[in-house]
């Protein structure tokens, strides 16, 4: 393979719904590409991407796949990108290194739920969106209704550059609006004819066309200027618009495809490399020093690793986008984010399971190597400095889950594997929580953990199971309360003795200081799980030797790491130490210990306790018509309504919501829209629960700890 310059090179996302024919039209221009000789299929099993053996088995993108097809001099990159929200982590990551996207719409239902998802990522991520109407070729195709549904759903700016002649079976020709031409289609794909356009279509040609000069006008002002004059523009001046347009989001073209036959592909393929911008035409990748790599050859090497995958007899594979310089193979660079010095050992560049091996490329191109030490997706490599790209970033976990082996002999090995997919999908999160004493994993739904429990059962040989997980409540008191706690016990020999008397209160910023025991020492700590312990030393008179101070403050903060109610975390608790007594032969530390643990446990219970649980802000972005149906069930969850928002046909209803009423939230939500809503979490802050869902929460940890015993 030739060294393409960053002129040569055109970056894009295949991005849209499940079931649009992305992952063929990926296998159509790869073939068209010179990629491959011949067109394999969703259906055969053998196409260049969907090739794992999860998406074999369910016929459908779970990862993102790089491909790439030499056409015309340059080079695409394409990225096929799964279609289900579940999975728009490997999207949002596509998007990051694309510098556009090709939204496939599948023509015989118009726009979907992906397509909508994914249009406001793209939105947020400001990519450059060219819509690709796909399966023409199909008997329930329609172009005019999914052209309607294009500009209601995403605004008058949606430009169709053609239409078909004949969509549905037969379709075998479109308008070519840029060219003002009739370009004809052979049958199972061929070079395409290009004839004058029939009498019968010149008069809606000459009208999409008007249309369409108007449109590219309006991205250059010196066209502008020109079409006032004129009237018109040439097709070149058209492309230069347009081109404009489409980079900075002010045109959205349209282009009619049908991948599954191989019509139209070579068109698209000429569109993408006229009309899309090259690497260096769009924004530049910053990093986090203020630093801008604006694709720039002459510069040293600075690359992107956006995406690591584990590849049957290579490894760990990291791919990389090359922000600036070049890169060889034997290149020896420096990670910036775990200051680790790799060695590019193999340069390669994928075709979805295939590869092939490269001796360099250049700023722009996205290439691979293998078995990198200690280089994480999100990280940077550089030839010199220390410039460090900004990551990615990606929503926050929607649906959580504890999870365990059911044989506790592979629970060590069924971490390391969680582990190891972590690495590959930025947006699985597991932890293993000593709060909680389970193993916890979060990702974007439901069917994304249901992905991982398939990876760890049909190829690691683990059987799993999945289960509620405990909600991380926080304890706390409300009023102030007095104990004393004598630890005595004598078995022969030297005896424990220690006694301890407390005040504790609750704490909160900027409270008064309590005066009914003289304070002689005070230490403050902000605790790990959040929240404040005070302890106050006001003993008088040597009741308490100061030596035994620490081993009090540890017996209490034992009993705070396993709350009185709950076991849960207690936090924001001043705790006063007044009075106690000694015995001068069978005081030691443990006995202090025990006796400032359970005094503390006894004036927990009698200060108002109280059950603190985690509050998330969420926003769900619904459309109007349901936005009745998901507020009642969000009331029904405890939400607090926070205010809406208007997004066209969509509302964004904002939501405070007790995270124990958000398990298994993403398939209600699912079920109550049809799939069409979205939503995300954060958390907020921790709020007292109600008094009888604490009543219920404390009942139900009496008797798991009854069942226990």
């Amino acid at each position: 393979m030739k060294v393409y310059q960053t002129k040569e090179i055109r970056n894009v996302a295949l991005i849209g719904g499940n079931r649009t024919g992305k992952t063929t039209l990926a296998e159509a221009m790869a073939f068209h590409g010179g990629v491959i000789n011949r067109r394999g299929t969703v259906e055969d099993k053998n196409t260049l991407s969907d090739y794992r053996d999860v998406e074999l088995e369910r016929q459908q993108s779970i990862q993102s796949t790089v491909l790439y097809a030499e056409f015309e001099g340059s080079k695409i990159n394409m990225i096929d990108c799964p279609g289900f929200d579940d999975f728009i982590g490997e999207t949002i990551g596509a998007m990051r290194v694309a510098d556009s996207a090709l939204m496939v719409i599948n023509a015989q239902n118009g726009v979907d739920v992906g397509a909508e998802i994914q249009w406001r990522w793209t939105k947020t991520m400001h990519v450059p969106v060219v819509f690709v109407v796909n399966q023409l070729d199909h008997e329930k195709a329609n172009f005019d209704e999914t052209l309607h549904q294009l500009k209601e759903y995403f605004g008058g700016s949606v430009m169709p550059l053609q239409y078909p002649v004949n969509a549905g079976i037969g379709f075998d020709a479109v308008i070519d609006l840029l060219q003002m031409k009739m370009l004809k289609f052979p049958a199972n794909g061929g070079k395409m004819v290009v004839e004058d356009i029939p009498a019968d279509q010149k008069d809606k040609a000459e009208e999409m066309h008007n249309a369409l000069i108007e449109a590219a006008a309006e991205n250059d002002e010196a066209l502008m200027d020109k079409f006032f004059e004129e009237g018109t523009l040439s097709e070149e001046e058209m492309v230069r618009g347009l081109k404009l347009g489409i980079a900075n989001r002010g045109t959205f073209p349209v282009i009619c495809a049908a991948a599954r036959t191989d019509q139209g592909i070579d068109r698209l393929m000429d569109l993408i490399i006229k009309n899309c911008p090259s690497p260096d035409e769009a924004p530049a990748m910053k990093a986090t020093n203020g630093n801008e790599h604006k694709f720039n050859a002459a510069e040293g090497f600075v690359g992107f690793v956006f995406k690591t995958t584990i590849e049957q007899h290579l490894g760990e594979v990291s791919f990389i986008k090359v922000c600036d310089g070049e890169v060889a193979k034997a290149a020896d660079l420096l990670n910036t984010n775990t200051n680790t010095k790799e060695r590019i050992s193999q340069l390669l560049v994928f075709a979805g399971k295939n590869r092939v091996e490269v001796e360099k490329a250049v700023a722009g191109d996205i290439v691979a190597t293998i078995k990198l030490k200690a280089t994480p997706c999100g990280s940077t490599l550089v030839a010199k400095g220390d410039d460090t790209i900004e990551a990615t970033e990606y929503p926050n976990p929607k649906f959580r889950t504890a999870v365990r082996a059911k044989n506790t002999a592979d629970e060590e090995k069924l971490g390391a594997i969680l582990n190891e997919i972590r690495k590959t999908d930025p947006t699985f999160l597991m932890e293993q929580s000593k709060e909680l004493k389970q193993m916890i994993i979060s990702g974007q739904g439901e069917q994304h953990l249901n992905i991982v429990k398939w990876m760890v059962e049909k190829l690691n040989k683990i059987e799993v199971e999945y289960y509620a997980p405990k909600i991380p409540y926080r304890e706390t008191i409300t009023k102030s309360a007095e104990a004393m706690y004598r630890h005595k016990k004598q078995s022969g020999g030297s005896g424990q003795f220690g006694e301890v008397h407390m005040l504790i209160e609750s704490y909160y910023e900027g409270m008064p200081t309590q005066s009914k025991y003289p304070i002689r020492a005070t230490e403050s700590y902000d605790l790990p799980w959040g929240g404040k312990l005070i302890y106050n030393n006001c003993i008088v008179g040597g009741a308490i030797d100061a030596r035994f101070m620490p081993a009090i403050l540890k017996g209490i903060m034992e009993k705070m790491e396993e709350g009185p109610l709950t076991g849960s975390y207690a936090r924001d608790i001043v705790v006063n130490i007044y009075d106690g007594k000694m015995h001068p032969v069978d005081s030691n530390e443990l006995a202090f210990k025990l006796a400032g643990r359970n005094a503390f446990k006894e004036a927990f219970k009698n200060a108002g306790p109280k059950i603190l649980e985690p509050i998330y802000d969420v926003d769900v972005f619904v459309p109007s018509e349901r936005m009745g149906d998901v507020m009642t069930d969000l009331q029904g969850r405890r939400g607090i309504m926070m205010g809406m928002d208007a997004e066209g046909a969509f509302q964004m209803i904002h939501a405070k919501i007790p995270l124990a009423e958000m398990n298994k939230y993403s398939t209600t939500l699912s079920s109550i829209t049809s799939g069409r809503a979205s939503y995300s979490m954060k958390f907020s802050e921790y709020q007292q629960v109600p008094a009888e869902v604490q009543s219920e929460i404390i009942k139900k940890y009496e008797e798991e700890n009854k069942d226990e015993e």
